[in-house]
């Protein structure tokens, strides 16, 4: 890819982005969030058309109208969020994107799942072809994308965030089956953040800036000290001074003798299944979950995706009522709560989906980070809104918070994921807290963002506020939290703050650790 420009409207994506990937080569393609790295990769992909440049494969110049242009010639993407659909199996959602066929004859399934299973064999990615989606914990269910991607013949991959969701086992699992098959000449590329991962499996690195390239190096060449500095162009502190991320204990109020913020008795909730038990790997809700979160503490609930943390979420904002045990914050029976009840009551809510729950995209910026406040003066009354201090305030939270756009009144629908973001965390500090619930506040940003984040909540807990972190990101869990819990299959376990049994409890494993609470 050679000369890469892309605009949307007046916001330039790409502006002559090089891009150059080896046969049988792991290439990780860095840089900060609204630096392009989607966009190019969206480009090579089919799912965006550019304005001007050159892609060639193999030395062919090539354009690429539709995702299915580009997996005629040999290329395939796994999304961070997977293309799955739960109630099918493996081999008919395998099927579902196979647009080869050259005759209406329905293919024969058992065929075709023995020919998905000798390719799992091949490649040493076993699945088993019959198995329903559902069923197939989130590891498995990417190795299912990955392999529908070589079923459809693909010669390059494009990975996008492949770890986000993983425990520490099955990253490591996956970057040596990446590394087999680069091996056998297949050519990945991998859009992360994690720049460990970055130096444990990646043979070179591009990393990208305003939508330019800054340089592209062998991964044995460079550190993740320098690898963050071309990204964000300074140092990163979460890099070259890690215990200097967090105030100390000594240098913040005591929260064991106070009273909790927040406490859960026993909660159950949302789709368990008394009859069946909830031991058959399927969605299960909340099962007698307890805790307490105290003022100056973090409380991190860390675990795989779809053990229950979204229940958990939602019970927590209000979107799912309680079926048994107490839910109280400061004293108050918040069993039967409506999310504006929460806001009441002093508590921001960081969302995991920020696109469903986060923000508006047809709404600006300002309007976006002011819309829970529309009532409150001096943004407004009941009867009116100050359209002008909406976009103060608005002006002032793109500065402190480094949102990239040209003004407060852009639109949140044309920024980068991790700048959408941004806009939450701002709506959710902007009023005074007594309880902050961030569920994967640093999901999507470079790493000079999760330091900013970081620093700000560690903040706010010196400052006396309560948190309670959920996060798939041990890294997160061992940087913030003052006390752990994992969640897993709708049980909480509490761990102590060791990272090699957190990720053993994160996969399941409970003998070291304690029994659920």
């Amino acid at each position: 890819m050679t000369g890469i420009r892309k605009s949307f409207g007046s916001t330039v994506a790409l502006e002559g982005a090089e891009f150059h990937l080896h046969h049988g080569e792991i290439h990780a393609l860095l840089g900060e969030n609204g630096a392009g790295k989607s966009t190019l990769m969206n480009i090579l992909y089919g799912l965006e058309q550019r304005d001007g440049g050159e892609i060639l494969v193999d030395g062919v110049p090539v354009n690429f109208g539709t995702p299915q242009d580009a997996v005629a010639k040999g290329i395939g993407m796994v999304h961070q969020h997977f293309k799955l659909v739960p109630r099918l199996s493996v081999i008919e959602n395998v099927l579902l994107s196979d647009r080869r066929s050259r005759t209406f004859r329905l293919p024969d399934l058992d065929v075709a799942a023995k020919e998905l299973e000798e390719l799992a064999d091949r490649y040493g990615l076993p699945i088993c072809a019959t198995d329903q989606v559902s069923e197939l914990s989130v590891g498995e269910q990417q190795r299912v994308e990955i392999l529908r991607s070589l079923y459809l013949g693909a010669e390059t991959l494009i990975l996008d965030e492949p770890t986000a969701s993983l425990t520490p086992l099955e990253v490591t699992q996956l970057l040596a089956k990446l590394r087999d098959l680069a091996n056998t000449g297949t050519s990945i590329v991998i859009i992360t953040h994690h720049l460990d991962e970055v130096m444990e499996s990646a043979d070179r690195v591009t990393v990208l800036r305003s939508g330019s390239n800054v340089r592209t190096t062998k991964a044995a060449d460079t550190s993740q000290a320098e690898l963050a500095r071309m990204m964000v162009g300074r140092d990163v502190r979460i890099l070259t001074q890690p215990n200097a991320m967090r105030t100390q204990p000594s240098e913040r109020p005591s929260y064991e003798q106070r009273r909790p913020v927040l406490q859960l008795a026993g909660v159950g909730a949302g789709a368990h299944d008394p009859v069946n038990g909830s031991d058959d790997g399927l969605k299960r809700g909340l099962l007698d979950i307890s805790l307490a979160v105290h003022p100056g503490e973090i409380v991190a609930i860390a675990g795989v995706e779809g053990n229950g943390q979204t229940e958990l979420e939602d019970v927590l904002s209000g979107f799912l009522k309680v079926d048994e045990g107490e839910f109280w914050i400061d004293g108050n029976d918040l069993a039967s709560c409506q999310p504006s009840d929460l806001l009441d009551i002093g508590v921001g809510y960081i969302p995991s989906d920020r696109y469903r729950r986060g923000v508006i995209g047809a709404l600006s910026v300002a309007v976006n980070i002011s819309y829970d406040r529309v009532s409150e003066p001096p943004i407004g009354t009941q009867l009116w809104v100050n359209s002008r201090e909406i976009m103060k305030q608005g002006s002032q939270a793109v500065e402190e918070f480094s949102i990239v756009v040209q003004d407060a009144a852009d639109l949140v629908g044309t920024l980068s994921g991790g700048n959408a973001q941004r806009v939450v965390i701002a709506r959710a500090l902007a009023k005074d807290l007594r309880l902050l619930v961030a569920a994967q506040p640093t999901r999507g940003l470079d790493v000079g963002a999760i330091e900013f984040i970081w620093d700000l909540l560690d903040q706010q807990r010196s400052q006396g506020l309560a948190t309670l972190l959920i996060t798939t990101d041990l890294d997160e869990v061992m940087a913030l939290a003052d006390r752990v819990y994992v969640m897993y299959r709708g049980r909480l376990t509490e761990v102590p703050n060791d990272r090699e049994l957190i990720g053993m409890a994160m996969g399941g494993s409970s003998e070291e650790v304690g029994d659920p609470r």
